[in-house]
């Protein structure tokens, strides 16, 4: 078992997001996914953003504030945004799988995109366990053109056998996180054969009273590597059947 107990249990509570768009239901290889997207007013990066959330089995689900963070972050960038919940969360079917079998439901959900939006480059982020699992999905699918960890727990899975990814990539750690340790985060980094960029914020795991500092790190720190963005914006588009 993880090293948290009931007081350390990931906030389930859903914020107010003003760009919630449509409930979707994802075949996965476990059965259904249920989906949650996000949209901004216009898109302008031609990208989509997959976001995912930390343990299952300390209240990790797509509703988890930091993962609704980096949604709205991604939505304020021009970007669309998609969480799901793993395998036996909310309405997904299965059972938790220790990472194996979650891999799948995420490359599942990087082909259900695909179907919807033939061509578009995905943006990859996660939050704790969630990054554990986006780091070996960006790994192994070229389709993710940009990948993000916040808080990968280095220290209760095991990252070694997973090949670095070679996209762009951001690591985001607070320096006060509890669960996972700042130093041996930055010590597996550091015998990377690839380092991703670092970014280190004052917060603990969960992020308490800085989730606003996170989102703002982040929306400036893209701004300046990607620009404001193309000039034809194209309204949000409905993640409808193919």
């Amino acid at each position: 078992m993880l090293p948290i107990d009931r007081s350390h249990l990931y906030d389930g509570q859903e914020l107010a997001l003003e760009c919630v768009g449509e409930t979707v239901e994802i075949p996965g290889p476990a059965g259904i996914l249920e989906g949650l997207t996000a949209c901004p007013e216009k898109e302008t990066r031609g990208v989509v953003a997959v976001i995912l959330h930390p343990h299952p089995l300390y209240g990790g689900t797509l509703n988890n504030k930091v993962v609704h963070y980096l949604s709205r972050t991604c939505n304020l960038l021009g970007i669309p945004s998609l969480r799901f919940n793993f395998r036996g969360v909310g309405k997904s079917t299965g059972s938790y799988d220790a990472g194996r079998g979650e891999v799948d439901d995420c490359l599942a959900v990087l082909d259900w995109i695909a179907q919807r939006r033939p061509g578009f480059p995905i943006w990859l982020a996660g939050f704790s366990f969630g990054a554990y699992v986006a780091y070996q999905v960006a790994a192994r699918d070229a389709r993710v053109e940009r990948l993000l960890t916040v808080a990968p727990p280095v220290n209760l899975f095991d990252f070694s056998g997973v090949t670095t990814p070679t996209c762009p990539w951001t690591l985001v750690q607070g320096e006060n996180d509890e669960l996972v340790p700042p130093a041996a985060v930055r010590a597996w980094m550091q015998s990377l054969e690839r380092q991703p960029e670092w970014v280190p914020l004052p917060a603990d795991h969960f992020f308490h009273g800085k989730l606003n500092l996170l989102s703002q790190t982040l929306l400036d720190l893209y701004h300046a590597q990607l620009g404001a963005g193309i000039d034809a914006a194209q309204p949000c588009r409905a993640f409808s059947p193919a």
